[in-house]
C-alpha cells in the first residue's frame, strides 16, 4: 500500500535490547574517543615542547631501522649458508644413492613378473631410505616416468616413511624426465636435478603437515623395465629451527640494544637539556621580576660557560633595570612634586590675571592685549598642569575607576555638541554613525568622555578641513568608537608612537587649539584602566582612524572589536574593491 512504511525485523532479534545496547555503548565510545583524543593531544604537545623526547624518539627510530636492516642481512647470510651446506650434503648423499639405485635397477631380471617387480622396487626404495629413516635425514620417492610402464600396477608411486609422492612438483618432474632422456641418448645417465619444495607428510589423524625440503631427482631407465623417476627428499626442519633460533636471538639482541641506545640517548640529552631547562625557568623568573635569580655553574665545559654568560647577562640586566626604575621613580616623583608645587603660585597668578582681564577695557590697547594673552597662556598652563597631575596618578597606581552602565552614544553626542563650533571654525563637519539600539557598557563616564574629546579634537585639528566621521558599534562582549579623519595621516610606525608622552609627528606644525602632548597618553591609560584597547591606524595623505574598544562588563577581557581598525574606505581597501578581489577586514592587535 502506498504511504505505508514497513520494517523487516529478523526472527529472534529483540529490537529493544539492541537499542538499549546501542544507547549504553554510545557514551562509552564517546568517552573512549575523548580519551584517545586527549592522549594524542598530550603526545603531540609533549613532542612539540620537549627536545629530549624528540632526540630519544629519533634515536630509537633510527636504532630500530638500523637493527632491522642489520638483522635482515645477517638472517639472509645465515640462511644462505645453511642452504648451501644442506645442498652440498644432499647432492653428495643423493649422488651415491642414485648410483646404487641405477645399478640395482639395471640388473633386474627382465622375466620378473609385475608383482615381483613392484615388490623389488619397493624393497629398493626402502633400502635407499634406510640410511635416513632413523635420523629423519631424508626420504625416497619412486615415480613412474610418463610412458615408462604400460602396466598400471607397476606405475603406482612409492615413497618411504610418511612422505606423500605427490609432494614432488610437476616442474621438477618435467626437468628430471626431459633432461634425463637427453643425457641417456648422449650416453650419460648420471644427470640429476634439484628444487626446493614443500613436502607433505601424513599425520595420524588423517591430515598432513607441510615442511620445506630439498628434492633431488634422477631418471632410472631400462629398455626392459621402462623409465622411473627417483627422488631424494631432504627436510629442512633442522635448518629452519636453526634459522628461527638465529632470528629470535637477533630480535632479542636488537630490542635490548635499541632500549639501551634509548636510555643512553636519554642520559646524554638530559645532561644538555637540564641546564637549558634551568635557564628557561630562571629566564621566566627574571621576566616575572625576580632579578636575583641565577644559574648554577658547575665545571668548565660549554654549558658552564653558557651558565656563566647567562648570569653575567642577568646581572647587567638587573643593574640596568634598577637604574631605569630609579630614574623612572625620580622622574615620576619630580613630575608629581612639580605639579603639586606649581598649584599654589598658579592659583595666585590666576587670581591676578583674572583681575587684569576683567579690567582690560580701562587699559591701553597693547596692555589689554597683553592681559588677554596672559589669560590664554594661563589656561594652557593650567591644562598642562592638570594633565601632569593625571599622569602622576596613573604612575602611582592611584587612578580609580568609577564604572556604571552608560549608553556610549550619549557620551559621543555630548562630545560632538561641545566641539561643533571648533569643527565649524576649521571647516570640518562631525558626522556620527551609530546603531539604533543602545550600546551600553560599564564605564567611567568622565574618563571615556575625556578620551573621546581628545580623539575628536585631534581629528579636527589634523583633518585639514575635511569631514570627521565618528562610528559607534556594539558586539557580543564589547563596544567600540572609531574616530576617522581624512587629513595628513600617519607615517609607517607612527601608529604606536602617537601614544608616547610629548610625542609629535611634526613639532613645527602650527597648532590652533593648543595641546600638551599628553592627551593620547592619558587616553591610553584610561582605556587600559577599563580593560580595553586604544589603537591607531593611518596612511600618509589618507587620514587616520583611532579606535576605542571597551568591554561591556568592566574588567573582562575582550577578544575582538566590532569595528575594524583599518577603515573600509582606506586606500588599500579601495584598491581591492576596484580590482575585484574579495574584501578583507584588518583587525587590530591587542593593546596599542
Amino acid at each position: 500500500m502506498a504511504g505505508v512504511n514497513t520494517r523487516v525485523i529478523p526472527v529472534g532479534v529483540n529490537v529493544s535490547r539492541v537499542r538499549a545496547a546501542v544507547r549504553r555503548a554510545h557514551p562509552a565510545v564517546v568517552r573512549l574517543l575523548r580519551r584517545v583524543r586527549r592522549l594524542a593531544g598530550g603526545a603531540v604537545e609533549a613532542w612539540r615542547r620537549s627536545i629530549q623526547l624528540r632526540v630519544v624518539a629519533t634515536t630509537l627510530l633510527l636504532s630500530v631501522a638500523v637493527a632491522f636492516f642489520l638483522a635482515m642481512a645477517l638472517v639472509g647470510q645465515v640462511r644462505d649458508g645453511l642452504l648451501e651446506a644442506k645442498q652440498q650434503a644432499a647432492l653428495s648423499q643423493a649422488g651415491g644413492g642414485f648410483r646404487e639405485a641405477r645399478a640395482e635397477y639395471q640388473n633386474t631380471d627382465p622375466a620378473t613378473t609385475t608383482a615381483s617387480f613392484s615388490q623389488h622396487l619397493r624393497t629398493l626404495v626402502e633400502d635407499l631410505a634406510s640410511g635416513g629413516s632413523n635420523g629423519r635425514l631424508y626420504d625416497v620417492a619412486l615415480l613412474s616416468a610418463p610412458g615408462g610402464q604400460p602396466d598400471p600396477a607397476a606405475r603406482s608411486p612409492m615413497a618411504s616413511g610418511q612422505l606423500r609422492p605427490e609432494s614432488i612438483p610437476a616442474t621438477l618432474r618435467n626437468e628430471v624426465f626431459r633432461r634425463g632422456r637427453e643425457r641417456v641418448l648422449q650416453g650419460d645417465d648420471g644427470y640429476y636435478a634439484y628444487q626446493y619444495i614443500s613436502a607433505r607428510y601424513d599425520e595420524r589423524n588423517g591430515g598432513y603437515r607441510s615442511t620445506p625440503a630439498l628434492a633431488v631427482g634422477t631418471l632410472l631407465t631400462s629398455p626392459q623395465q621402462g623409465d622411473y623417476e627417483l627422488y631424494y627428499v631432504f627436510p629442512l626442519t633442522q635448518e629452519q629451527e636453526t634459522l628461527s633460533l638465529v632470528r629470535n636471538t637477533l630480535v632479542t639482541a636488537s630490542a635490548f640494544l635499541c632500549v639501551l641506545l634509548g636510555v643512553i640517548a636519554w642520559l646524554v640529552t638530559r645532561q644538555v637539556v637540564t641546564p637549558v631547562r634551568m635557564a628557561a625557568r630562571i629566564a621566566e623568573r627574571l621576566a616575572a621580576g625576580r632579578l636575583e635569580e641565577r644559574m648554577r655553574v658547575e665545571g668548565e665545559d660549554d654549558l658552564a660557560r653558557l651558565a656563566s654568560s647567562f648570569n653575567k647577562m642577568a646581572t647587567n640586566l638587573q643593574r640596568q633595570i634598577r637604574q631605569l626604575e630609579e630614574l623612572s621613580r625620580v622622574q615620576r616623583r619630580f613630575v608629581s612634586d612639580v605639579s603639586h608645587e606649581l598649584r599654589t603660585p598658579l592659583t595666585t597668578v590666576r587670581m591676578a590675571a583674572d583681575v587684569l582681564h576683567e579690567a582690560r577695557d580701562s587699559f591701553d590697547p597693547h596692555v589689554s592685549r597683553a592681559s588677554e594673552l596672559l589669560q590664554n597662556q594661563l589656561d594652557r598652563f593650567e591644562s598642562l598642569l592638570t594633565d601632569l597631575l593625571e599622569i602622576s596618578r596613573f604612575d602611582a597606581g592611584a587612578a580609580v575607576l568609577e564604572a556604571e552602565p552608560v549608553d556610549i552614544r550619549k557620551i559621543v553626542h555630548r562630545v560632538v555638541e561641545a566641539h561643533e563650533y571648533l569643527a565649524k571654525r576649521n571647516g570640518s563637519r562631525l558626522i556620527v554613525k551609530e546603531p539604533p539600539e543602545p550600546c551600553v557598557a560599564e564605564v567611567d563616564p568622565r574618563r571615556i568622555e575625556r578620551v573621546l574629546r581628545n580623539l575628536v579634537v585631534n581629528a579636527v585639528e589634523h583633518g585639514e578641513g575635511r569631514d570627521v566621521v565618528i562610528k559607534v558599534a556594539a558586539g557580543e562582549d564589547s563596544v567600540a568608537v572609531a574616530v576617522r579623519d581624512y587629513g595628513v595621516g600617519l607615517k609607517p610606525g607612527e601608529s604606536s608612537l602617537v601614544f608616547n608622552r610629548f610625542w609629535r609627528a611634526d613639532p613645527a606644525r602650527a597648532r590652533t587649539t593648543g595641546g600638551t602632548g599628553l592627551g593620547l597618553s592619558i587616553a591610553l591609560e584610561d582605556a587600559h584602566l577599563h580593560g580595553g584597547w586604544l589603537q591607531a591606524w593611518g596612511e600618509p595623505g589618507d587620514g587616520s582612524q583611532f579606535r576605542l574598544t571597551l568591554p561591556k562588563v568592566a574588567g573582562r577581557e575582550i577578544e575582538r572589536s566590532p569595528i575594524p581598525l583599518e577603515p573600509e574606505d582606506s586606500r588599500r581597501n579601495r584598491g581591492l574593491r576596484v580590482a575585484g578581489a574579495p574584501y578583507r577586514r584588518v583587525t587590530g592587535a591587542s593593546h596599542a
